[in-house]
């Protein structure tokens, strides 16, 4: 696949397969998007492929934690909520998956029901639970190249046939997952990355959200 096609291509996947991910095709997943650049070669990530019981354990305690009330548990800043043109696009995506579901505006259960499956990673077989060294804090330059890997994750997989989520929700009440995935002390847990074989029966799965337009945020200083 050539990488307009595939960037083209690629979309947001939450509704998965049971069917496990081999080991050997997330091994070829990593060795290809390792190769995204990072400040003076500082390469900061650490990647932790959980599966199977340890991944039904975070399922279950980050899920259990929010629904009980608790405070999000996030180990890097986080705005309370969007505003303004960036608000507006997540609402936007927010309509086009719930009409692709045929969510209802007042259906609060199907609603709620979708708000879960974001605390539990969608289902997804797979979650990689992306970290980076503590030492590098202040990290906002690690948190840019740590953004550069996980899209190089989720352009692989596409390739492998595999579908991806990057998932805050997953990852809410972080010490259920670093305990679950033996994450130590050292690191900091940024985000994970939903992963599996699509679903193709799952409606939400042909959802691509839409692109603001050039005009919008390209700015061209000095052309003729």
């Amino acid at each position: 696949m050539d990488f307009e096609k595939l960037v083209q291509e690629r979309r947001s996947i939450r509704g998965y397969k049971p069917d496990p991910v081999p080991k050997e095709v997330i091994e070829e997943i990593v060795e290809i998007a390792k190769g995204a650049p990072s400040s003076m070669n500082t390469q900061p990530w650490f990647l932790h492929v959980i599966t199977g019981e340890p991944l039904d354990r975070i399922r279950k305690g980050n899920t259990e934690r929010m629904l009980g009330g608790a405070e999000v548990n996030r180990e890097i800043p986080v705005r309370d909520g969007y505003e303004g043109i960036h608000r507006q696009r997540q609402i936007e995506i927010a309509i086009q998956l719930f009409e692709a579901m045929g969510i209802e505006r007042d259906d609060k259960e199907r609603r709620q029901d979708w708000v879960l499956r974001g605390f539990r990673q969608f289902d997804a077989p797979v979650s990689i639970v992306v970290t980076y060294d503590k030492s590098l804090e202040p990290a906002t330059i690690s948190h840019f190249d740590l953004g550069a890997i996980v899209y190089g994750l989720v352009l692989a997989a596409w390739t492998r046939g595999l579908g991806t989520v990057i998932n805050g929700q997953g990852i809410m009440q972080s010490d259920v997952v670093r305990e679950h995935a033996q994450i130590p002390e050292w690191q900091t847990i940024m985000t994970c990355v939903a992963m599996g074989y699509p679903d193709e029966d799952f409606s939400a799965n042909q959802v691509k959200s839409r692109r603001t337009p050039n005009d919008d945020i390209i700015s061209y200083v000095g052309f003729d």
